[in-house]
């Protein structure tokens, strides 16, 4: 058996940390966005230690430093990818109805296995385990090409933390586990098509202003996280089967310059502590 190096000591106690880390934001936020956001930014300061121990490391052959950048750095850099990419396609996922949806998703789909197939030559070396070129691709002081230097975050842009395709990896590992996500909202996106087609839609009774008064106390609360109200907006709209609008920095304006901005609002609490006092009431 091989005995582990220094660097793999570390790898170990980084990556063992840092997954504790992750569950315990997994198991903490229950909004995909927050969590997304949350582990890119726990992910982003590991790689910043992860970076400054490794450029002044010496590694004890080419064999260390290949398996590093080869199989150590990508295992934990893909993660990075996979979050930060679920952050930006959850931020920007269509709320228009669930065909949109269904498109949207695929393309990001379509996205990746476009990505593969223009690199197809390494694809196909790295899926088949193949080693003959490692000490091309996987050490340090090979030229970069230049596709793969603007492909790459800035972590990979500096030649002491980098190789000429560790990040591909990365990006192939990405891809499967965000493969696999979006296969899993496709699935459900179904599988509530399905549900919703005998569901009563709900229809919103009061008047438009009402609703958007509504919006706006949530969105200003983060009851939803953080969304953009546009996003918050189309939801409600959809759900209630009304239109307020698209310009709602417009009518906030307009609200706020009733002599009471929040009748509404304040409609809510009366009757709702009205009903809450109907039973002392029988008393």
């Amino acid at each position: 058996m091989k005995p582990q190096s220094y660097a793999d000591l570390v790898h170990s106690h980084i990556a063992e940390k840092t997954e504790r880390d992750i569950r315990k934001i997994e198991s903490s936020e229950d909004e995909i966005i927050s969590r997304a956001l949350a582990v890119s930014l726990l992910l982003e300061k590991v790689f910043d230690k992860l970076k400054q121990f490794i450029s002044t490391y010496e590694f004890q052959s080419e064999a260390d430093e290949i398996e590093f950048f080869k199989e150590i750095k990508p295992r934990i850099f893909c993660k990075l990818i996979y979050y930060r990419k679920i952050y930006n396609i959850e931020m920007n996922r269509p709320m228009s109805g669930p065909d949109s949806v269904k498109a949207y998703l695929n393309r990001e789909l379509d996205n990746i296995q476009d990505y593969n197939h223009k690199r197809l030559d390494f694809y196909r070396y790295y899926r088949s385990g193949a080693s003959y070129l490692d000490n091309v691709y996987f050490l340090r002081n090979v030229s970069h090409n230049i596709e793969q230097y603007f492909d790459s975050f800035y972590f990979e842009r500096d030649p002491l933390f980098s190789t000429c395709e560790d990040f591909r990896v990365a990006k192939i590992l990405a891809g499967d586990m965000l493969s696999q996500y979006l296969l899993n909202a496709l699935n459900e996106l179904e599988m509530n098509n399905f549900d919703s087609r005998s569901e009563v839609r709900l229809i919103w009774a009061d008047s438009k202003t009402d609703l958007c008064e509504l919006i706006f106390a949530l969105h200003a609360k983060g009851s939803f996280g953080n969304i953009p109200l546009t996003r918050l907006s189309s939801y409600f709209q959809k759900v209630f089967n009304i239109e307020v609008g698209s310009n709602m920095s417009r009518t906030f304006s307009d609200l706020s310059l009733r002599n009471n901005p929040t009748p509404f609002l304040d409609s809510l609490t009366d009757s709702l502590l009205e009903k809450m006092q109907r039973p002392k009431r029988k008393k």
